[in-house]
């Protein structure tokens, strides 16, 4: 089974969400870069680049306006409060 690369843009927890699937880890990280870039003053975006394999996901680092997280932490106190 292959592995592919999510990166997931969200506004708010019940809020609406973009999100783009890769095979390269390589662009799946431009991407997250550019979302970085153009959403990631925004107090309410969330932007996550996520590992699939074998069904499972593994959040490999995460962006809010407060900076990057990296590897799977909890969400930041705003996230878990929508």
């Amino acid at each position: 089974m292959e592995d592919t690369y999510l990166v997931r843009l969200t506004f708010g927890a019940p809020g609406p969400a973009i999100e783009g699937e890769w095979s390269v880890p390589g662009t799946a990280r431009d991407r997250y870069t550019a979302r970085i870039g153009l959403h990631g003053a925004n107090p309410a975006a969330v932007i996550r680049l996520i590992e699939k394999s074998g069904g499972r996901q593994r959040v490999d680092r995460t962006w809010t306006a407060r900076g990057e997280i990296l590897g799977a932490r909890p969400p930041v106190p705003e996230e878990r409060a929508r």
